[in-house]
């Protein structure tokens, strides 16, 4: 599994702000993507992109299936074990939640 990334353009401008993000403190947060927000699939770049009002994100490595498991349904700990099962030598359990986390403060997850 590759780590994820959200690369955002804005006017000529790249990436989210905010790399030092920390994990939350519990996992019982059920992410799901703002009501702005929409994941697509673009077939001319085969890449999955995250649209926001006036922003553009192009997910790379396992962004949008990280992103395309968060429905409000299943938990940040229930995203990270079926990941884990899907990737067993990945370091899901470090790397998603602080990903979420990022997605969330840039207000792309609620």
């Amino acid at each position: 599994m590759r780590r994820p990334v959200v690369a955002a353009g804005h006017r000529g401008r790249r990436g989210p702000r905010g790399a030092g993000v920390s994990a939350p403190p519990g996992t019982d947060w059920r992410p799901a993507l703002a009501p702005a927000t929409v994941r697509r699939h673009d077939p001319v770049r085969d890449a999955d992109l995250l649209l926001l009002p006036e922003r553009v994100g192009v997910l790379t490595g396992s962004a949008g299936t990280v992103l395309g498991l968060c429905d409000g349904t299943r938990s940040v700990a229930d995203i990270v074990a079926e990941l884990a099962e899907r990737f067993p030598d990945a370091p899901v359990a470090t790397d998603v939640p602080v990903f979420l986390e990022r997605l969330r403060k840039e207000g792309w997850l609620r």
